[in-house]
């Protein structure tokens, strides 16, 4: 994985405790060659700050999100919800707060990584097909009228958990548990950041959903027509 921190203490004890945790971390201070070396290849996640000098994290975000749906976990000062909005909105998959427990850490980017493989299990690894819109959870691939969607892991095991079963409302904590693998860690901003970027992506037209239905207080389901 990838670390980005420009805090030398900060990026010193995270990556021992996530060494520790049996990851392997290339840590980088610099927004710029963060990115660099992202595009060189070979990272499976990565751990962002939003305070970078040179490119900050927004930025870098941003550039990933162009062509990657590489994990991205962001790093955030605790008292700045607007920069925990605005990496959801960009892609960011999660975030940890500053300053943070270790463990916290630790659970956080093994439940991100865990989550970034194909989705296993059951009768869950059917070819389902709405339209124009084909998912394929043995492929991990999204495809609307033929062409590939470039969704990020949790954006795809959003869908997936939606479409499977249509019709069923879920609310935000059911969804917590079943993408991000949350019992008690979660936060309902990133359902609702993941839903908006996924309508983006496979509706029509995003501002008028017909796939991806808001159920008022409650959560979302997925019509199947």
């Amino acid at each position: 994985m990838l670390l980005v921190e420009d805090d030398a203490s900060i990026r010193e004890v995270a990556t021992l405790g996530l060494e520790q945790a049996g990851l392997r971390v290339t840590a980088i201070g610099d927004g710029r060659e963060g990115l660099a070396r992202f595009r060189e290849g070979g990272v499976n996640l990565v751990l962002l700050d939003v305070m970078l000098p040179s490119l900050d994290g927004f930025e870098v975000c941003r550039e990933i999100r162009r062509d990657s749906g590489t994990p991205i976990v962001m790093l955030t000062a605790r008292s700045e919800l607007h920069d925990i909005v605005v990496g959801l909105e960009l892609g960011a998959d999660d975030y940890v707060t500053k300053p943070f427990e270790l463990p916290e850490l630790v659970a956080r980017v093994k439940a991100v990584l865990r989550r970034s493989g194909p989705t296993v299990g059951g009768d869950g690894n059917s070819t389902i097909t709405v339209g124009a819109l084909e998912i394929d959870p043995v492929g991990f691939r999204v495809t609307k009228s033929g062409e590939e969607l470039n969704l990020t892991a949790t954006e795809f095991r959003l869908l997936h958990e939606l479409a499977r079963r249509p019709k069923q409302v879920f609310t935000r904590d059911l969804l917590l548990e079943l993408v991000w693998n949350y019992d008690y860690l979660g936060d309902s901003r990133l359902v609702d950041a993941a839903v908006q970027r996924l309508r983006a992506k496979v509706e029509d037209d995003p501002k008028h959903p017909t796939l991806i239905r808001t159920v008022r207080a409650v959560g979302y389901r997925f019509d199947a027509g």
